[in-house]
This record gives structure tokens, C-alpha cells and sequence, in this order.
């Protein structure tokens, strides 16, 4: 074979993607939606080799279906090996939306109802952000599986470590649902890192933007304000879903905002800034810059860039890998719908119940989850200390 011809053919094929979803992204710019929630076309290729892998039908109980609808977003409903068997919102109408958007009859007033029911094994947790740590474990201790929204904490570490403990001590799958992990470009770098095409990061970029001059609503106002590394994981998954790794200390630098509710005096967080940049050294020795931004408009999403020993990924791949891997995302369930967040959302499902029914650890594990999480919570602190170098804490499972 002509290296020279693979090489090219290669180039093109993990760039032809990123740029075609940057073009879609542009175009839904328009769309009067909250940024990311748009939904990925269905593709007739996202089924081409799905093959059930058991005909078992995993019970699952739904929490939660507030400004986002989130409950409903990542389609457990239309999963194959899925039977929603009970879903809950404390909001009645909320409860009784998510019921028929999940074609669910059985519902419950609260989550810590819900994961009562012994004849349910595993539980989404789609609530608000302060409530998931504290939902997740109360899950983990009733033995269900747990699938949570982002991120896996709010702003504490003590809780980080409360759900690391009830993940370990459960026996039981915990994932979190961060959506950056299957958007094209960063399964594309994390499969060609894998592969040794990049060898070991020495730069890697992550970047959320999402222009809030209005806070979007929220249960108990709980977005607003929200310092923007306490919402982290969009753009630090552009180190550790490509590599595994974690962040090991941290100096972030948060600038002011002019936008209202992001003055400290106006929101409950006494929080000040509407951008925070984090620089992370990482668990490799190399070095990571992380931005988060309420206040900047402008081109939005969630995006990044990596450098590695042996190749480097801006939109494609550059590097000394001669061969490509196999870089398409893995198979759907014709009837999943790959969702919004880069239609990353149906991918994010199957992952959680392909873990589940094959008995192994899922992509987004409790460590990584964590390490995610946990860095932002400190980058913020750091901020808030006008740029101190900062340690973070570590988990491995």
C-alpha cells in the first residue's frame, strides 16, 4: 500500500467530521435554543454493526425533567435492552411530562421514593446540579446502578469524597454523562491516543462557552452566578476523556463580569467572575489550559485542542501514525436517536447499559467523573485567591 496515500485518507477521514459538525454548530447558532441542547440529525450509519449483546431488559427509574429535560434527553425510553419502569420529578406537572415523554405509567413524588422500589435497577439522575452527589448515593445505597448529569458534584470536595466511598463500598456502576466524550473530535482523539498516535500530552486545551447576559432558569436559581469552574466538565474532558489522566494542582485567574447577575452582590455564590482560565499540570507532567465563560459572546460550545510526543489534533490529526484506526463512534440501536451536545446523548446512554449487561467498568467511571469535577472546584478556589497554585485531589479506582 502507498504510506503516502494512507496517510492522506487518513488525515481526511478524522478531520472531514469536525468539520462538518463546526459547520452545523455555526449553523444552529440562529436557533432560539439553549446552546448545546440541539438535536444531531439521525444518520444511517450510526446503527451500521449494532448487534444486540443480550436480550435482557435493564428496569430503570428516571429523576428528573426540569428546564433542560434532561430525563427524557438520552433516550432510555427507545433502548432496546431498557424498560423505564418509573420515573419522578418533585414538580407534579413535571413528573407527569416526564411520565409520558418516557411512556412510563409509574411514578413516584420524589427520588428518595423512587429508589425504594426493588424493581428497579438502575437510576439516571437528571436533577439539579446541588442535588446530584447526594441523589446519586442515596441511589448507590438502595444497590442501583447510577447514571448521572453533570457534573458529578457541586462545589464540594467532601462530597467528591462521600461518592467516591458509596461508588466503592456499592459494588454497583456509576457514570456520569459528560457529553464532550462522544462529540467526533474527542472520540477521534481519544481512539487515535489509544492507538499510541499522540504519545504523551505535553499541551492540551479545553474551552465552554456559553453566553448567559440572562441566567437560565433553574430549580432554586442554582445557575445563577454559578462560579464557571463549578460547571467544568465540557471542557476539562478534553484531557481526561482522551487520556484517562487528571489534573494534579492548578492556577486559575477569573476576570470580573459587567453582566448583572454574575456581580457578586447579585447572586448567592458571592461569586464575581463570568470567565475563569485554569492552568492544570496534569498527571502526565504536561500542561493543560481549561477555559470556562458565561459572559463572553461570540463563537460558543465546547471544543479543544491536543499536543502530543507524537502527534497533535487541531480539527485533525498531524502526526507519525501511518495507519488510521477505526474512528466512528460505536454503533447505536436503530432506535436511539444520538441526541443533542454533538449527538453525544444516545451514545452516552449505551455506554451506561452495555456497561451494565457486560459487567464492566463504564467510559466515564466514579474516577474519572471526579477528577473532572473535583479540578474545577479547585481551579475556582484558586481563582478566588488571586491565581494561587493550588493541589488536587487524586482518585483511581
Amino acid at each position: 500500500m502507498d504510506t503516502n496515500t494512507s496517510r492522506r485518507a487518513f488525515l481526511q477521514t478524522v478531520g472531514i467530521g469536525t468539520v462538518a459538525l463546526g459547520l452545523a454548530s455555526h449553523a444552529r447558532g440562529e436557533e432560539k435554543t439553549i446552546q448545546g441542547f440541539e438535536k444531531t440529525a439521525a444518520s444511517p450509519e450510526q446503527s451500521k454493526g449494532w448487534a444486540p449483546v443480550s436480550d435482557r431488559k435493564i428496569r430503570v427509574g428516571i429523576a428528573g425533567y426540569g428546564v433542560c429535560k434532561f430525563g427524557a434527553a438520552f433516550g432510555f425510553q427507545d433502548h432496546p435492552n431498557v424498560q423505564v419502569v418509573a420515573v419522578t420529578d418533585i414538580i407534579p406537572d413535571r413528573c407527569a411530562a416526564l411520565a409520558k415523554a418516557c411512556r412510563c405509567a409509574k411514578t413516584y413524588p420524589s427520588l428518595e421514593e423512587m429508589v425504594t422500589d426493588d424493581g428497579i435497577e438502575a437510576v439516571f439522575v437528571a436533577t439539579d446540579a446541588p442535588s446530584h452527589a447526594n441523589h446519586a448515593i442515596a441511589a448507590l445505597k438502595h444497590g442501583k446502578h447510577v447514571a448521572s448529569a453533570v457534573p458529578a458534584v457541586h462545589a464540594s470536595l467532601e462530597d467528591a469524597d462521600r461518592l467516591f466511598e458509596a461508588v466503592k463500598s456499592s459494588g454497583r456502576t456509576y457514570m456520569m454523562f459528560e457529553t464532550s466524550y462522544f462529540h467526533e473530535d474527542l472520540h477521534a482523539m481519544r481512539t487515535i491516543y489509544n492507538a499510541g498516535g499522540l504519545g504523551k500530552l505535553v499541551y492540551a486545551e479545553g474551552e465552554y462557552y456559553h453566553y448567559m447576559p440572562e441566567p437560565i432558569d433553574s430549580y432554586k436559581g442554582w445557575r445563577i452566578g454559578l462560579p464557571p469552574q463549578w460547571y467544568p466538565t465540557h471542557s476539562n474532558a478534553y484531557y481526561v476523556g482522551v487520556t484517562g489522566g487528571s489534573f494534579t494542582e492548578v492556577s486559575c485567574m477569573g476576570m470580573p463580569s459587567t453582566i448583572a447577575h454574575l456581580r457578586p452582590e447579585n447572586n448567592k455564590y458571592k461569586n464575581a467572575f463570568g470567565t475563569e482560565i485554569a492552568l492544570f499540570r496534569t498527571s502526565e507532567g504536561g500542561s493543560a489550559r481549561m477555559a470556562v465563560s458565561w459572559d463572553t459572546p461570540g463563537v460558543g460550545g465546547e471544543m479543544g485542542r491536543v499536543r502530543g510526543q507524537s502527534g497533535s489534533f487541531y480539527g485533525k490529526y498531524e502526526g507519525q501514525m501511518k495507519q488510521s484506526p477505526d474512528l466512528k463512534r460505536p454503533p447505536l440501536p436503530p432506535s436511539v436517536d444520538p441526541g443533542g451536545h454533538g449527538g453525544s446523548h444516545g451514545y452516552l446512554m449505551n455506554e451506561f447499559v452495555l456497561s451494565i449487561l457486560q459487567k464492566r467498568k463504564p467510559l466515564v467511571d466514579i474516577a474519572q467523573a471526579l477528577n473532572m469535577t473535583v479540578s474545577g472546584i479547585v481551579a475556582h478556589e484558586s481563582a478566588t485567591r488571586d491565581g494561587e497554585l493550588l493541589k488536587i485531589p487524586q482518585y483511581r479506582v
